[in-house]
């Protein structure tokens, strides 16, 4: 990762501030809208429940809020020290302030660890300047989204609906990328959670969960937080879910939690907007907002995430906010990656990902033909924006409908905090080596201890533990 500068990159060296107090649960949050905050402490319901594995992100500051619509976080300032052995390092961070978002030429030699997801998300520019990521999230002091793996040594974390950033979270990740869109430097990474609601139905056999009139899709790439598994969901419980856009009613599950009840949250794509009235729907909602609720962007087919005070008199939420999802603009010249479900397929030159208009007919395409894109297949695509279109160069084909699908997770970086092959960590993330088929590469499970250098791969994560496959040691 050492020689990926782009040209023009000594150009972004613009310091970030933090600023403190400030709050605020509401749209696509601009850099110093809330406080800082080192351990997430904050009042609301939705940040009560913590996880037993917390990564070392190795972020350079963090504000953390309730995500309600009046909500904000600490003002006190943030200071990560090092977790030492316990965990396996972790990053110091200032009282409100970072340094230069990417002025050097690579990560630092001090990014010693990463844990992916495997490549659910999008990528895309931060703003019209830069790059920036928005997708389910993995990493120990540094972030993967579809491959890219990004550093995060000078970045910002701006976390709404959790106490701590945790594995398959959808998140923005704003800063630079490589040619080959497959290493950048993070400057800000913001995240919020998509849905949060009463389960009124599960089918084990399909994947799928229905929460707030949307069904939610989880496959064996969904991380699972605190519980071990859709199985373990039942009708009346209230979880939170990280996930992905997938249609009109749909979402693809990246990550899912149980949460006691709480605030209702609902992402997905907007149908049959009345602007007279001041609603629309969302899968089986009917979503009603006050004049001042919604963004001047709100449009038919556009993808929103909707917060409410009270529970929806169904069919109806009333919405205290609504924001558009991780928006990221178009313009011409810009550098675009995304992950997600392929939607209003028309041919492999139309169709949308992520509601981002994408030609694919010229890319390189892996993992499949192109004529096997359709409407449901799940993919990563990367190219260069053109009169408002991503002109694809390079496709990579996960899944299609009916198929299976295959995780991969992996962690890099020092072990610490060490018991045995089946409990140790990786930069924070728990981590069980112990299985009858785990593949050791360059030792054995002998050699697992504190203080080791290794790279785990895995194939799914169970209440937050990295179940490897493979360890190789460096």
């Amino acid at each position: 990762m050492k020689s990926f500068l782009l040209p023009g990159l000594l150009a972004m060296s613009t310091a970030l501030v933090v600023s403190c107090g400030g709050g605020g649960g509401g749209g696509g949050g601009s850099s110093g809208d809330s406080g800082v905050n080192s351990a997430g402490q904050a009042s609301s319901g939705a940040l009560a429940f913590t996880s037993a594995s917390a990564p070392d992100w190795g972020f350079a500051a963090q504000s953390v809020s309730d995500g309600g619509p009046g909500g904000s976080g600490s003002s006190a300032g943030t200071s990560g020290g090092s977790n030492g052995s316990s965990d396996g390092g972790g990053a110091t961070a200032s009282a409100g302030g970072v340094g230069s978002g990417g002025t050097g030429a690579s990560a630092s030699a001090g990014d010693t660890g990463g844990v992916g997801s495997g490549g659910t998300g999008a990528s895309a520019s931060a703003g019209d300047s830069g790059d920036s990521g928005v997708g389910g999230v993995g990493g120990v002091a540094s972030i993967i989204v579809n491959g890219v793996r990004y550093n995060t040594d000078s970045a910002v974390l701006k976390l709404r609906d959790a106490p701590v950033l945790q594995l398959g979270m959808t998140a923005k990740v704003n800063g630079p990328t490589n040619a080959d869109f497959t290493a950048g430097i993070a400057t800000e990474v913001e995240s919020a959670a998509d849905a949060r609601g009463t389960v009124v139905s599960v089918d084990v056999n399909s994947g799928n969960l229905v929460v707030l009139g949307t069904t939610i899709n989880t496959d064996s790439t969904t991380v699972w937080g605190n519980i071990s598994g859709l199985s373990a969901v039942t009708p009346g419980m209230t979880v939170q879910v990280w996930g992905l856009p997938a249609g009109a009613g749909m979402l693809r599950a990246t990550r899912v939690e149980q949460q006691p009840a709480s605030s209702p949250i609902i992402t997905g794509t907007v149908q049959n907007l009345d602007s007279g009235n001041r609603r629309f729907v969302l899968g089986g909602l009917t979503v009603e907002f006050k004049q001042n609720a919604a963004p001047a962007a709100l449009a038919a087919g556009v993808n929103v995430r909707v917060r409410g005070n009270v529970q929806p008199t169904s069919p109806v939420l009333q919405a205290a906010t609504v924001e558009l999802w991780y928006p990221v603009s178009l313009r011409d010249g810009t550098r675009r990656q995304l992950g997600g479900v392929v939607t209003d397929f028309v041919a492999a030159r139309s169709f949308r990902v992520l509601g981002t208009p994408v030609d694919a007919s010229s890319a390189q395409v892996s993992g499949g033909p192109l004529a096997a894109i359709a409407n449901g297949v799940e993919l990563d695509v990367a190219g260069t924006v053109a009169n408002g279109v991503l002109v694809a160069t390079k496709i990579k084909i996960k899944k299609t409908p009916g198929g299976a699908s295959a995780a991969s997770f992996t962690a890099m970086g020092t072990i610490g905090a060490f018991k045995s092959a089946a409990d140790f960590k990786v930069k924070g993330q728990q981590v069980d080596a112990s299985g009858p088929g785990v593949q050791f590469v360059n030792g054995t499970a002998a050699n697992l201890g504190n203080g080791t250098k290794v790279s785990i791969n895995g194939d799914r994560i169970v209440n937050d533990v990295l179940i490897a496959t493979r360890v190789s040691f460096d």
